[in-house]
């Protein structure tokens, strides 16, 4: 399947709803670039946290932030970011510290209005599929193409506790809805997945079965 360019698709939901597995399953489908929107503030928590810096503390991280450098890349159809011009590897963006402060520093106004715009540099690439929580409603607001992937909380703490992820969802779910900043939130024209009772094969088929109709209507 081909499309003009250029060509967003905007898949959010929160923790452990199968996001990031689906985007990737439907980027490969569709020949498109993945970028997991999270990545950049799990880098930019790994610098906080490598500074010494309280999470919690605004004022320094914005200070911080001032002082930061990003860049977007892509290797092999996989979008990567680099902070400071070091690129890191999954086990530093995934330890418990940085599951424990990302919420918080996310939830900072500057934080995301940066990243935000650092995000939008994936667009240079001419297919694109981003997961994450605020894409279809921030960051490619305008693309027609946004799908909101969910799952029950159940469901949703059995994964993270299989991926030896032992936060509390309730929590995360909590931070990430009630931020003043991008709140988590289903955009008004995404289509919603449950994912609860889907395999991943059967949700990239819904996606991109769904993208198909979009253009031959368009």
């Amino acid at each position: 399947m081909s499309f003009r360019v250029p060509f967003v698709i905007a898949i959010d939901g929160p923790a452990a709803s199968g996001k990031s597995t689906v985007a990737k399953g439907v980027a490969r489908a569709l020949d498109c670039v993945f970028v997991n929107s999270g990545e950049m503030y799990r880098a930019f928590t790994w610098w906080v946290l490598e500074n010494g810096i309280d999470p919690n503390n605004a004022d320094a991280v914005i200070t911080l932030l001032n002082e930061t450098s990003f860049a977007c890349g892509e290797e092999e159809m996989i979008g990567y970011v680099e902070i400071q011009g070091r690129r890191l590897s999954d086990e530093q963006l995934k330890n418990d510290a940085i599951n424990s402060s990302v919420s918080a520093i996310a939830a900072i106004p500057e934080v995301r209005e940066r990243l935000v715009e650092e995000q939008r540099g994936f667009a240079r690439f001419p297919a694109l599929v981003m997961e994450g929580r605020d894409i279809g409603t921030v960051v490619f607001a305008d693309t027609p193409y946004k799908f909101f992937v969910d799952a029950s909380p159940e469901i949703r703490a059995a994964r993270r506790s299989a991926e030896g992820i032992e936060d509390s969802i309730e929590a995360r779910d909590l931070a990430d809805s009630m931020r003043k900043a991008s709140p988590l939130k289903q955009a008004t024209d995404a289509i919603r997945i449950d994912t609860s009772e889907m395999g991943p094969d059967e949700v990239v088929a819904v996606v991109v079965d769904s993208i198909s109709l979009n253009k031959e209507a368009a």
